[in-house]
């Protein structure tokens, strides 16, 4: 049994520190941010790691940087045998790297070294790429450069958005991580240099991003619509207002320039799907979001909007 110490902040690390709880490892300890505000009433709400560590009864402690002495303290208390790390949003320093006595792991989501950095998953759809994954590795000093200990492979599926890859490696890397807690115990894991070859870099999502430039391919604005959902949603601009678009249908057949429809224009409502003219083809648009309102189909949408001769800006 390993004395496991655990630092995370979003929903993406939850799933982990639940497989801890139930398996046969000792939680010693829990760092998650500090309490942020949010929403209108701009009042401090605790991180999904706080909420599940004082459900679960485990020790918890929220420092701002891990700089001082005095914020490390509680690490040094714990006296962990690893220090498991998932979506923590701190650096960790050399002190806190050099603590516990078999290091500090991370869960990371991408096949390292491929997508290295802040937004691995939105990055790796923008992309194109057919399959992402997780990747256990030893925590260094470098951006996501440390040696690898175990991999697992998944799908991206030509419709599935952030949000749903995001739900599926947070599940496959809890998985991983125990089985790969377990081999350190018994002394089998091995971990492995991260090659040079293959290093790219998932840059932190900008909202600008999310503005849809129409002149690119049907298939460059669907994978644009489907990296930025649930956040920052990608979106566009209709009678002067912001009009968000949260799921396409995928790609149909357009005359484009022969029919004289520029990229942006509304072509129509087929099947219950808003078609939009791209530079390259056509996008059809299944769910919508005109500013102050809820989320509708397409099909409703069109049926409250005047969409003759409409045009996307």
């Amino acid at each position: 049994m390993l004395r496991v110490a655990f630092a995370g902040t979003p929903e993406f690390a939850v799933p982990a520190l639940r497989a801890l709880a139930r398996s046969g490892h000792q939680l010693v300890g829990v760092l998650s941010q500090p309490d942020r505000p949010a929403g209108r009433g701009r009042e401090l709400k605790s991180s999904p790691i706080k909420q599940l560590a004082l459900e679960l009864g485990l020790p918890l402690a929220q420092p701002v940087r891990l700089r001082s002495e005095a914020e490390r303290a509680p690490l040094e208390a714990w006296a962990s045998d690893v220090l498991v790390v998932v979506a923590y949003g701190l650096i960790l320093p050399p002190p806190v790297l050099a603590l516990p006595r078999l290091g500090c792991l991370n869960i990371h989501a991408s096949l390292l070294p491929r997508w290295r950095g802040a937004a691995p998953i939105q990055r790796a759809i923008l992309a194109g790429d057919a399959e992402t994954g997780v990747t256990i590795m030893q925590l260094d000093a470098g951006l996501d450069t440390g040696a690898t200990l175990a991999q697992r492979r998944a799908a991206i599926d030509a419709r599935s958005d952030s949000g749903q890859v995001h739900a599926i490696l947070a599940e496959l890397g809890a998985k991983l991580l125990l089985e790969t807690l377990d081999a350190l115990e018994a002394g089998r894991a091995s971990a492995t240099p991260q090659p040079q070859a293959g290093v790219t870099y998932a840059a932190k999502i900008d909202k600008a991003e999310a503005h849809i430039d129409w002149r690119q391919s049907a298939e460059q604005v669907s994978r644009q619509v489907r990296a930025f959902n649930p956040w920052p949603v990608a979106d566009t601009r209709w009678q002067g207002r912001q009009l968000r678009i949260w799921e396409t249908a995928g790609l149909v057949a357009s005359k484009g320039s022969e029919s004289g429809s520029a990229p942006g224009d509304v072509l129509g409502v087929v099947d219950g799907l808003l078609q939009v003219q791209c530079g390259q083809g056509a996008l059809a648009i299944r769910r919508l979001q005109l500013a102050g309102r809820r989320v509708v189909d397409a099909a409703e949408f069109a049926a409250g909007a005047m969409l003759s001769g409409a045009h996307f800006d």
